[in-house]
């Protein structure tokens, strides 16, 4: 089985409960089935969650080379040089990132957030369209800092093959 979620800010990837926030368990009621990967609990969209444990380990393993997308909005207007620097791949403290697929966008339609993001009068955002196989702890979050563009909101559009297509936040589909 393959359920496809839509997880809101704030929630957290596991069905135990948690003293502060939300869990999978206060939306889904589906006996047995795990997250194939993790989407930090500020961090939004699709998470795909399965009962066959090769789906799961294929798609979360760092080394599975599946593309994971993601719309980044970012603290500043990006330029070209930040983009051309993600495409190529990031040093960052612990490793150098593989080479992403990324573009600046004009911001995706998506829904608001539950809680706004951090708003300064005088900087403006930008939004960027990143794709990476990697899917390593934050690793978005340290690659756009690391190019001078800090992340204010993430969300996670497709995992390989599975896309969030029009599923709100909170509201899953079974696909197989």
């Amino acid at each position: 089985m393959i359920v496809l979620f839509n997880k809101p800010f704030g929630v957290i990837c596991q069905f135990s409960k948690h003293e502060i926030h939300q869990s999978l368990k206060d939306y889904i009621n589906i006996p047995n089935i795990y997250p194939a990967g993790r989407l930090d609990t500020d961090s939004e969209g699709l998470l795909v969650l399965t009962d066959n444990g090769k789906i799961q380990y294929e798609i979360s393993s760092p080394n599975s080379l599946k593309y994971k997308g993601y719309w980044v909005q970012v603290e500043g207007d990006i330029d070209n040089e930040a983009i051309q620097k993600l495409q190529n791949g990031i040093s960052l403290k612990d490793y150098v990132t593989m080479p992403a697929k990324a573009e600046k966008i004009q911001e995706p339609e998506i829904w608001q957030r539950s809680t706004p993001i951090r708003f300064r009068k005088d900087i403006p955002t930008s939004w960027v369209k990143l794709q990476i196989m990697e899917g390593k702890n934050r690793q978005v979050r340290k690659m756009t800092a690391a190019v001078g563009f800090p992340t204010l909101r993430l969300i996670r559009y497709h995992v390989d093959e599975y896309y969030l297509n029009k599923l709100l936040p909170g509201d899953y589909q079974i696909i197989k």
